[in-house]
Order: C-alpha cells, then structure tokens, then sequence
C-alpha cells in the first residue's frame, strides 16, 4: 500500500504543466494584525488556499475576471471582484468581525458548496479556529460543541471507542453516517460504528455536522446525524510540523505534517500520527494506532480539477468491558477481561475529478476503494457458566473476523438556472462490497474467586458463522432549489435506494440458509428558508431517512420470533438563526423523529445479545446554542438539548413497553464554553459537560427486596475541564485539565438483567495532557 502511495505521488508530480498568472495577497484583521488559516476560494474555479501565519496567499490563475470569496469564523465573509491581468497581482484585505454565520459556506447538504442560509436543516460546523483552539486529543471534544451532540468515549478504558447520541439515545447503533469529504468511511449495512477509529484526525480541517435524517443525499444510516470530516488542502507554500503529546493516563502521541503548492497546478498534503497507550486507569486498557492521510490536488486546467486521498489506519486495542456496580463505587478498576481485543487495518483510496463546463454547469466523478479487516476477540461474547449460582471455572466465548473489500462509484451534476435562482443537482451512485466472516468458539478459563476471564482457547473449525455476503447498493438521486420569493427559498430532494444482500453460508450446518434479499426506499426531503433582511432566518423541513440491517445483525440473529426489519424514520423540524447585536447569537431547532421498526440490543436470559425492531418510537425536543461576546478577546457560549426518546408501540416477549422512556435516553445534554483570548496567539477555556439522568431499564422492569417493580437510573454528572493553547513564533504549546474535580462518573451507563443490577463504562479521572508543535 505504501508503494501505491509514494507511485501515486511521483506520478502526479510528473503531471505538472502549463503556465498561470500569479495572485497574492495579506488577510488583516480590523486592527491591521494578519490572520492565519484564512479560507480563500473562487468557487466558479474550483480553486482555493488558506493564509499562512502572516496572512499571506497565493492563488494561480489565468488572465480574467473573479469573484474572490474569503471566509474566516468570527469575521464578516467578504465577496471581492478581482481582475487578474498580469504575471504578479497583489492585494490586501481587511475582514470585520461578524457574530454571524448565516453567510458561512457549507457543503454537507448537498456536496456542494452553499452558504449556511440556504440550508433548511440544523448544521453545526467546527471550524479550522476551534479545531486549532481545542487541540483536542479525541473526536469528541470536537463534536461536543455542536448543540444536540453527543459522543460518549472513556480515555480511561476505551481507546477511541465510543457511543454516540444525535436525536436519538446514547448507543451504537448505525444512527450516524460518517464521511470524509462527503463519502462514506464504510459502505452501506457494514457495521458503521467503529468507523471513527479509521479516521486520521489530524487531516482534517474542519467539521460539519447535519442533524436529522439526510437520506435523501446521502442514502441510508443517515438518521441522527451526518459527521462531514473535510480534509486538508496543500498550504501555499512548503510547510511542515512535528508534534508531540502526553498525559498522566498513559497516552504518547507523535505527530508529523507537511504541506506545500510545489507548482502553478500541483500541491500535496502528509499526515500522519502514531498513539501509543499503556499503564492507563483501567487494567489492559492498552492501544496502539498508526495513521497516514496524503493528498495530491492537480489543476490540470482552469476548469478541471483532480484530487486524490489515501488514507491507512492500523489499530489495535484492547477491550476491557464495562464494571460491575461494586467495582464502580469501590473504585476497583480491574478489568474482569485480560485478553479480549480488537484489531483492524483499513486503507482507503479516493479520486475525484471535478469539471466545470461553464460558469452554470459542474460535474464531479468521484471513486473510492476501500480495503478493511477487522479481528476481534469480544469481550461481551464471554458467557461464564454456573451451577448453583457459583462460577465453575470456565465460560464459552468467540473470536471473529470481518474483511471487505469496497468499490464504489458516484457521479453528481449541477446545474445553475436563470429562473428563480434555481438550481438542480442530479446523480447516481454504486456500492459493492464482497465481506467474508468468520466466528468460532473458544473456550474460556475464570478464576472463580475474582471473576476474571485470565484465558482462553480455541476450538479449531468449531464455527459459530462462516459466511461470505455480497452487498451491492446502487441509487439516484435529485435536489431542485429555487427562490419563488424574493428571500424565500424553497428545497426539495428524493432519493431511490436498493440493496441486494447475496448470502452464503459456507458452512450449512450453522446459521441460516444461504439467501438472496433485496431491500429498497424512496427517501423524500421537503425544505423552505425565509432570511430577514437584518441577518436572522427560519427553516422547516420534513425528511426521510432509513437504513437497512446490517449484514451481521441480519444473519447472526434471523429467526422466527426476531425477524429483522429495515428502520423508517420521519423528521419534521422548524429552527432559525438569529443576531441580535454583534454580540448576541442564537440558533435553535425543534424536532420530531417518528421511528417504525427501531432497531434495538436487547439481552436474553443466557445473558447473550440479540437485535430485533421495536415497533414505534419517538424522540422529540428542542436543540439550541447561544454565543454571548461580552468584548472582544471573550467569548461564551451554550450548546445543549432538551428531547424526550419514548417507545411508542412495542412489545417484548410478551411484555408491553409502549408509552415509555427508552434506555440510555438523557433528557438534556449540554455543553458550556468560556474562551479568553487576551493577546494574539493565546487562548484558554473552561468547559462544562452536562449529561441529565437516564433510564438503563426498561421501565418498571426491576424487582426490588419489597417486591415492587422499579426502574434502573444513572444518576447523569457534571464535568469540569480546562484548556490553553499558546503559540511562541513557531513553537505551539497547549495544556488540558480534564474533570477538574475528579469526579467518578460514567460514560455509559446500562442494566445488566443477568445480574440484575448496572454496569458501567467510567470516564477519565482528572488528567493532565500537555501538547507541543513545532513549525518548521
């Protein structure tokens, strides 16, 4: 793969030709000071740079006339008619501060770029400013600062591995759609979950995240929430990093970078990051993760643009499980499991070619290949057997290998209209991905007076499954927008969807027959924005989203009783964005997300996972963030939620859970932000992370002593964390306390029925994680 890449480099290298005019410029602030990371982009070309840390760019055109977008978080976007004439053009440009974000660019809903204001649907958006200013060490102290957001992940025990909750409770369910640059990280009805472990995180520039289902662009999983990762783009001139982290849990991070424009039509981008974890809170808790992203981006004309992305990732970690309630609150970290683990190398390749026809017309051909194996010794596969109660000393368990290979193709066209300020975008895209799986029995040794699992053996073609699936996806696809009224805009989307499922056991004897099943949906999207002329707006809209069964949820758990469905789901939202001075900023969103045929984990009484539908559920709530500047070098703000996730109409095994709260189901998240910023290139942070109280039982499942039916809770937690970042020339700095208070807490919470009491995952203790970079 390595000689794939470095072949790949050299080729485009080999490419570079042709000649251009040169356009540079200074990006300044109001008070005259240079601001770095600065997007510049004339988007009827295809082109675009950011500014380096003197404000400085350059761009590579041809003679003509342009339009010149800059766009900075916190400053008033800028639209600047630009003539090119000559060899060396210059320019300078002073951005105002602006609260706003109605004029941001996004490119989440569509695949296109757009401003935020066309937009009917909740988006939040962390850009290169907060990425830069969190340093942050995992996803999710990133995507926590989106309203309605929220990704649960122990760095105590889980080693990036995490829950997530848009809309919908705390789970890992494929709810969210994870992409890089629009596409997806794993293919359709490929557990989906474990996609962000094959993310480089040091590649990306910026986030967007849009909530609610976006089935109609994107196709199925996209139901909570869409998590758009936009990589990198080769700096104007050679730059480079090298960057270390560390903190008192374990971890070493190493980190390298380097970035240049090495012509007139070629650049490149390098990242790549080595974690390393050891020692930490929780016994055999230990990870390892190496990852490389490079891109090449190529003008190979004015009008015609090719991109390229590679992207490997080895992992492994170990699985620890969760803690019993003794070991919880008796602070007996001790993993009961000392050998489960998981193991996985994935590489992905993607291109993309990007013609402009003419200053209405776009086409873009994108191509990607993934290669992914995943080995897994799980540890909630373990059963401990029993008799009379007391352990005997041994349990049966599983290791399991899944492997694909994915080939996919899109192709979107946009055509720009004269009518109304319309627009259409149509497209079509194909998805095939052969997986083999493997799982066999092992046997498990426990040591009857802790508990622990210490080890294991495996029974040699002793399946439980042995399968190869063809899953092949192909959809098409439209989004028609247009503006009837003047400040009115009106979007409407459809998408056609089929899934092909091709089974087959290879070994008869286990599982199911092997089969054929084909799935397919029409996922509709309605939208209107209406934006008042003082910069506030209003949107509503109804969309459709779904997502079929996973392969391995399909045939590890088809029978008679426990049929699996595809998930529907309805969304019906209302939301605005509104300024009402340069220092006040409010967005906010109310939903409804009509669920029929959930997909939901349940446990049997031999203490093993199983999935089925619960008939009808309902989440409903309001999403909300506030930004309060009281001066200039502060900012504050609040990004929180307030839904309720009920069963509407579900019955399990003969019990009757309609019209109750589902598990794992927080009423309120939120969480608060206070940035000081008292000279350039220093910032700090206090932040405070609010989970509310939740059920981790069904409702009234639980026998107490008196023989009253209660129900299990997690009680929620507050948490305190503290950051600073400081750059010196050209050495950064940053600092994180995290829970400041050391307080005990968990980042999910469940009932174990056959204990009958809860299990907790913990999240870190206080830890200090200390961060340098240096620019070359």
């Amino acid at each position: 793969m390595k000689i794939i890449i470095w072949t790949t480099f050299w080729v485009c290298m080999g490419l570079q030709t042709g000649f251009a005019q040169n356009l540079k410029g200074t990006v300044t602030n109001e008070n005259g000071d240079p601001l770095r990371n600065v997007n510049i982009s004339i988007l009827e070309a295809n082109k675009g740079t950011t500014t380096n840390e003197d404000g400085y760019f350059e761009l590579d055109l041809v003679k003509g006339n342009y339009d010149l977008y800059i766009s900075f978080i916190g400053y008033k976007p800028k639209t600047l008619p630009t003539k090119v004439k000559s060899e060396n053009n210059n320019i300078n440009i002073q951005l105002e501060p602006d609260f706003s974000v109605l004029n941001e660019v996004v490119v989440s809903a569509s695949r296109e770029a757009q401003l935020r204001s066309a937009v009917p649907a909740a988006i939040g958006i962390i850009g290169n400013q907060s990425i830069s200013e969190t340093k942050a060490f995992g996803i999710d102290q990133l995507v926590n600062q989106v309203s309605g957001v929220f990704m649960s992940t122990s760095r105590a025990a889980s080693n990036e591995q995490h829950f997530m909750a848009v809309r919908s409770p705390i789970s890992t369910r494929a709810l969210f759609l994870y992409l890089e640059d629009g596409l997806q990280i794993r293919p359709t009805s490929v557990f989906n979950h474990n996609a962000l472990l094959e993310m480089n995180d040091i590649s990306y520039k910026r986030i967007e995240v849009l909530k609610g289902p976006a089935s109609s662009i994107y196709g199925s999983e996209s139901i909570g929430g869409s998590f758009n990762f936009i990589t990198k783009s080769p700096t104007p001139e050679l730059t480079a990093t090298l960057g270390y982290q560390v903190n008192d849990i374990g971890l070493s991070r190493y980190e390298i970078e380097i970035s240049d424009k090495t012509s007139n039509k070629f650049g490149f981008y390098f990242g790549s990051h080595f974690a390393h974890r050891t020692d930490g809170p929780i016994e055999h808790s230990d990870y390892e993760k190496f990852a490389v992203t490079f891109k090449t981006v190529y003008d190979i004309s004015d009008r015609l643009n090719w991109t390229n992305v590679f992207d490997l990732i080895d992992y492994r970690s170990d699985t620890t499980g969760s803690l019993t309630e003794d070991d919880y609150f008796n602070g007996n970290f001790e993993s009961d499991q000392t050998f489960t683990e998981r193991d996985v190398l994935s590489f992905r390749m993607r291109s993309t070619l990007t013609a402009r026809w003419n200053d209405h017309q776009k086409t873009t051909f994108n191509t990607l290949f993934r290669n992914n194996k995943i080995d897994q010794n799980p540890f909630y596969r373990i059963r401990q057997f029993r008799e009379m109660g007391q352990l005997t000393g041994f349990g049966l368990g599983e290791i399991n290998s899944n492997q694909f290979n994915s080939y996919m193709a899109l192709v979107q066209h946009r055509l720009q209209l004269d009518f109304k300020n319309s627009s259409l975008i149509v497209g079509g895209t194909i998805d095939y991905s052969p997986q083999d799986y493997v799982a066999e029995n092992i046997d498990v040794i426990v040591d009857t007076k802790t508990g622990r699992n210490v080890a294991f053996s495996v029974r040699q073609n002793d399946f439980i499954l042995n399968y190869k699936a063809d899953i092949l996806n192909y959809a098409g696809f439209f989004q028609y927008e247009i503006e009837p009224l003047e400040h009115f805009r009106v979007t409407a989307a459809l998408r056609y969807d089929s899934f092909k499922y091709d089974y087959q056991n290879r070994s008869e004897h286990l599982g199911v027959p092997s089969s054929k099943d084909t799935y397919d949906n029409w996922a509709p999207k309605l939208g209107v924005n209406y934006n008042f002329e003082n910069g506030n707006g209003l949107y509503a809209n109804y969309s459709r989203g779904f997502t079929p069964p996973q392969v391995s949820t399909l045939y590890r758990n088809r029978n008679g009783l426990r049929d699996i469905k595809p998930s529907l789901y309805d969304n019906y939202e209302i939301g605005g964005y509104f300024r009402f001075s340069d220092k006040w900023k409010l967005d906010a969103a109310i939903y409804l997300l009509e669920g029929k045929n959930t997909l939901i984990t349940l446990r049997d009484e031999q203490d093993d996972f199983f999935n089925t539908n619960a008939g009808k559920t309902r989440s409903y709530g309001i999403e909300y963030g506030i930004t309060y500047s009281p001066f200039e070098k502060m900012s504050v703000s609040h990004k929180g939620s307030y839904a309720f996730h009920r069963y509407v109409k579900f019955f399990d095994g003969g019990k009757e859970h309609s019209n109750t709260d589902r598990e794992t189901a927080p009423n309120l998240l939120g969480t608060s932000l206070v940035t000081y910023r008292p000279f350039r290139d220093f910032s700090v942070t206090a932040e405070h992370e609010l989970v509310g109280d939740y059920n981790t039982s069904f409702e009234n499942e639980i026998i107490d002593d008196k023989g009253t039916m209660e129900t299990a809770t997690y009680n929620g937690h507050n948490i305190f964390n503290i950051r600073a970042t400081y750059r010196y020339g050209k050495v950064e700095v940053w600092a994180h306390l995290l829970n400041v208070f050391d307080k005990l807490y968990a980042t999910e919470a469940s009932y174990n029925q056959f204990r009958r009491e809860n299990s907790f995952t913990i999240g870190n203790p206080r830890t200090f994680h200390l961060g340098v970079r240096l620019h070359l």
